[in-house]
């Protein structure tokens, strides 16, 4: 079977066959599945297998369950989680539901009787192949003529030919996956079988098998359950065969369904109507984008159109990350994160629309209130922090987050904005990064995006935590030195200026707080939002021992106008006698 997509998209050939053999019941369970775009670039392909053990007249179900339930539930999972998370989540939920099933049953006194199967999957998603098994079953590689096997048995042997199971899905309430990530090229293939199929062919006999039915898949898995049953094998027999005919070349363009070749709009001015949105005025402009206020003429609703700036149009990486923006706010749901619109007509230019949020930016709310209450803060940190939340339970990393790209509306609501440098886990892993700079601003960006390290969460909250420290002290905690520091050498020489010296009123617990939240290395900070938001409000024990900072520390040049006054009067003493 060929299953492909037209394009430059991943393109697989299966092929799949299980038969009981001597046994009266087949309690292995397979399945695959191809789907279209655009969940064959955001997804991938999946195959996978379940062997129930022989000790148990239930693991038919439970084989079953653990593959049906990985194939449907992978796919509603997330599209900006990496392959990795999306599987184990549901790996993870599928073994507490089978062993939730043997603790409510007549075996939960007997795990070798519950809801237990092995199970192991494969997943193509671009050019990677991403492993996850547990249990016996094997999964070979086939490159270049060598039969690879790429996983390894969970057997513990009691005896040279006694042995149990070790791990496998649903004998536990933990569970631990083995998982392998490779690159793949057009032409490898990868054999998944059970050990009713292993443990009586050769690799050798298996190859050659494989050989002699290189052009048709299907058969050649029939060939591999037929041959390990003529030698001998009295246990249930699976294969399944897999060969990938081309993997994508990661043009960024084509993840966007086809948007990314609509043409870019003509210059919007006021009154001009575009696709059912009338412009009333231009919002903004900046390096990457320009920001409209406009009319949904269906709806009366007020929305932002923005379109890409002209001189970034033929760059395809300013191409993806412009489309990129909608494609993220139309998958989050969180009242402090901008909304996409789309009223469901056809577009025909390119551009993203979003809700219009009536208000001021943090950056001009600031500058109106230069040094703010430390309750303001709190509440705003709070609001920002539930949004980059949202960010993060999908594996996205905002990565600029600063005063510009927050709004404020009357009644002190907090909303994130523009996406543009959002990090999304599930869309890097399918194509290697390239060093660049840092997306975000200079004065915002965590110390370690400047050496070249992946932004993460911790990043985001060191950005909040500036954020913060400026809205309590009007400066920033480092100045501008943290964009000179490109090396470990100048990070460890950066020095936090005590937000004290510029706030006497603050409490010295909460100086020590943002002085964990901004440290330069990342391991040294808080290790979620929560934490730092709790902590403003409910220090610990740690943060309210700490003394407040001696007055060289609080206010340097206080403290040596007072050495020099002191110093005059000695001398001015010494004169007098």
């Amino acid at each position: 079977m060929s299953a492909f997509e037209p394009g430059n998209s991943l393109r697989v050939s299966l092929g799949q066959c299980s038969k009981a053999g001597r046994k009266a019941v087949n309690q292995d369970f397979h399945g695959a599945y191809v789907p279209r775009e655009p969940q064959l670039s955001s997804k991938g392909v999946v195959v996978a297998l379940a062997d129930g053990i022989s000790t148990s007249a239930v693991s038919r179900v439970a084989s079953e369950t653990a593959v049906r339930s990985f194939i449907e539930d992978y796919y509603c999972t997330a599209e900006s989680w990496t392959v990795k998370t999306a599987a184990q989540r549901v790996l993870m939920a599928t073994n507490a539901w089978l062993h939730a099933q043997t603790r409510r049953s007549e075996y939960r006194w007997d795990k070798d009787r519950g809801y237990v199967c092995t199970f192991t999957a494969l997943v193509l998603k671009s050019r990677t192949a991403h492993v996850f098994h547990v249990g016996d079953a094997r999964l070979y590689r086939l490159q270049d003529d060598n039969l690879e096997p790429l996983t390894r048995e969970h057997r513990a042997w009691l005896e040279p030919d006694r042995c149990y199971l070790s791990r496998a899905i649903g004998i536990g309430e933990q569970l631990e996956i083995d998982y392998l990530a490779l690159p793949v090229e057009a032409g490898d293939g990868f054999l998944l079988v059970t050990d009713g199929v292993y443990e009586h062919l050769s690799e050798a006999r298996m190859r050659q098998l494989l050989a002699e039915h290189e052009a048709d898949l299907d058969a050649a898995a029939r060939a591999l359950v037929h041959a390990a049953f003529e030698a001998g094998s009295d246990d249930n027999l699976t294969a399944q065969v897999v060969r990938v005919e081309e993997v994508p070349l990661g043009d960024a363009r084509e993840a966007w369904s086809g948007e990314a070749e609509l043409p870019f709009p003509p210059q919007l001015e006021p009154r001009m109507c575009l696709d059912g949105y009338r412009v009333v005025r231009h919002l903004h402009a900046s390096a990457r984008s320009h920001a409209y206020l406009a009319v949904d003429e269906e709806t009366s609703h007020k929305v932002v159109i923005k379109t890409l700036a002209t001189e970034l149009r033929e760059d395809p990486r300013h191409v993806e990350r412009f489309l990129l923006e909608e494609w993220i706010a139309q998958r989050i749901d969180n009242p402090h994160v901008v909304k996409a619109h789309r009223p469901g007509r056809r577009r025909r230019y390119l551009y993203s629309v979003t809700e219009y949020i009536e208000g001021r930016t943090l950056a001009q709310w600031l500058r109106d209130q230069p040094r703010l209450e430390l309750e303001t803060v709190r509440r705003l940190v709070e609001q920002i922090a539930r949004g980059l939340r949202a960010f993060h339970r999908l594996e996205m990393v905002h990565q600029d987050l600063r005063p510009h790209n927050v709004m404020v509306d009357a009644t002190g609501h907090v909303t994130l904005i523009d996406f543009g440098s959002v990090r999304v886990a599930g869309i890097t892993e399918s194509r290697p990064e390239q060093a660049e700079e840092p997306l975000g601003t200079a004065s915002y960006t965590a110390p370690e995006c400047f050496l070249g390290e992946p932004a993460t969460p911790r990043s985001d909250l060191y950005s909040l935590a500036v954020i913060a420290y400026q809205a309590l002290t009007g400066t920033l905690p480092y100045g501008t030195e943290v964009a000179k520091a490109r090396n470990r050498a100048a990070q460890h020489r950066l020095v936090y200026r005590s937000a004290l010296s510029a706030n006497r009123e603050l409490p010295a617990w909460v100086d020590e707080v943002l002085r964990k939240a901004l440290h330069p290395q990342p391991t040294r900070r808080f290790e979620a939002l929560s934490e730092l938001v709790h902590e403003l409000r409910q220090p610990s024990p740690v943060f309210l021992k700490k003394s407040r900072p001696p007055l060289i520390e609080r206010n340097p040049v206080l403290f040596w106008k007072g050495v020099a006054a002191l110093l005059s009067l000695l001398v001015l003493v010494l004169l007098l006698e």
